[in-house]
């Protein structure tokens, strides 16, 4: 069949249908909801992954990602299908949903590697009788999609509008929130051919309930992506700045916080140890980046960034300070932390504060242990840090709360303290009643208190 044939397009009656072959690329913390999402929706799945692990957890309906939850939901029947041969999954799909990582190198340049591997496999096995529609959802800066998919596109002498054609459509949702899941964020398109832009906004309603906004370019609906979470790494730089602030001068961030909130247009944010996570702490980067190959300014988040980045030395040296450990030799003060995920319920660890309070903390002379019941084992490493199967088996001088594990929370406190030679806890995300902690006897301390 010819080039540019129509009916092989992406069109309203084929999703209305279901009648597409839809193939996920990277089967990670957003590929794996994604393409479970749009299997229960009816469309055919083929899941592509260039890890061996990922594709043999999921051929025996586990999750790679070691979340149980998942593993009553990997699907079993003749619509789904995954691989590691891109040759078995890209010729046979209509729309190609790509879901690889974007992180930044050490320098924190971005690094868009995985984004142009996936583009090789794919404009090396398409059939462009299909005319398929190839979508980006990884966090990017603007310009990236036709920057980096455009040449490869050229040099295999493929024609987008004629044999393929891009669209993008960024991931929102939070891994491990049930109210902001796959299947309930609005989403925002943006397609260099408007109708299927249009069209593919039927395609994702089939995913999600929530609102899908359609806007007039590829470039501003990677724009929109990365200044959602520019903001919130703006917004949490402040409240994290606050809590160094007002301890200084005997003030209680949280109940300046608190009382701030009872306006009406006051947006609440909360301080912490760090950022952690796929998103903000890498995402201000690859704007930052563009902005300065642009010439233009980029103070602001720039600011925000190092504040937010800084966190974890600050808060050690707040630890460290502490009046309760002054006469202690800090080469033999061992410290509890408690949460190695960047955050509660799940078992994430990409960018976590944590590592980085560890390092910061043992390059001080600390030894360190740390309790996380959401990481498995094997991905337990030795970074700074030994790993303990009880709270209570690292009889710790200094307890860190870094991570709001609901198991965490539950803790028997007196038991732990029972345990500790000087019984100091430190509070890094303001969720402990710090009365209740001093009762028992324990030297509470926390993020933003005096």
């Amino acid at each position: 069949m010819s080039r540019g044939v129509e009916s092989f397009m992406i069109t309203r009656d084929r999703v209305k249908k279901r009648d597409l072959c839809v193939c996920i690329v990277g089967l990670g913390y957003v590929g794996l909801p994604t393409a479970i999402g749009f299997h229960d929706a009816g469309f055919k799945v083929i899941g592509l992954d260039i890890s061996e692990h990922v594709i043999n957890s999921l051929l025996i309906g586990k999750n790679p990602g070691n979340d149980p939850a998942f593993n009553d939901s990997i699907p079993n029947d003749e619509n789904w299908d995954v691989t590691i041969d891109p040759t078995k999954a890209i010729p046979f799909c209509d729309v190609i949903v790509v879901t690889v990582p974007t992180p930044v190198l050490e320098n924190n340049q971005p690094d868009l590697k995985y984004v142009k591997n996936a583009g090789i496999s794919i404009f090396d096995n398409i059939d462009t009788t299909k005319r398929p529609v190839i979508i980006l959802e990884s966090t990017v800066y603007p310009g990236v999609t036709r920057e980096i998919w455009g040449p490869l596109i050229d040099e295999r002498g493929l024609i987008e509008g004629v044999d393929l054609h891009l669209a993008y459509c960024p991931e929102r949702f939070v891994p491990g929130d049930s109210k902001h899941g796959v299947r309930q964020v609005p989403r925002v398109i943006g397609a260099n051919d408007p109708v299927i832009c249009s069209i593919l906004a039927d395609f994702y309603s089939n995913l999600t309930i929530g609102e899908i906004h359609t806007v007039s370019s590829i470039e501003v609906a990677e724009a929109a992506k990365v200044v959602e979470n520019v903001q919130r790494d703006l917004n949490i730089a402040l409240v994290n700045e606050l809590a160094l602030i007002f301890p200084e001068i005997g003030l209680d961030v949280e109940e300046v916080l608190s009382a701030a909130a009872t306006k009406w247009n006051f947006h609440r944010y909360n301080p912490g140890i760090g950022v952690g996570g796929h998103c903000i702490p890498v995402d201000p980067h690859y704007l930052i980046q563009m902005a300065k190959s642009a010439g233009a300014p980029v103070e602001l988040i720039t600011s925000a960034r190092s504040v937010n980045a800084n966190m974890p030395k600050q808060v050690a040296s707040r630890i460290m300070n502490h009046p309760s450990i002054q006469n202690h030799k800090h080469d033999n003060l061992r410290v509890l932390l408690l949460g190695w995920a960047y955050k509660p319920g799940i078992s994430d660890t990409r960018e976590t504060p944590s590592r980085k309070l560890a390092q910061q903390l043992s390059s001080m002379g600390c030894n360190i242990s740390t309790w996380d019941p959401y990481i498995p084992t094997h991905q337990r490493k030795n970074e700074f840090t030994d790993w303990v199967n009880k709270p209570y088996d690292a009889k710790p001088d200094v307890v860190v709360l870094c991570t709001a594990h609901p198991e965490i929370l539950e803790i028997d406190w007196e038991k732990l303290f029972s345990v500790s030679r000087i019984g100091l806890f430190f509070d890094g995300r303001r969720v402990i009643d710090g009365s209740k902690l001093s009762d028992i006897g324990w030297t509470f301390s926390g993020i933003g208190l005096p």
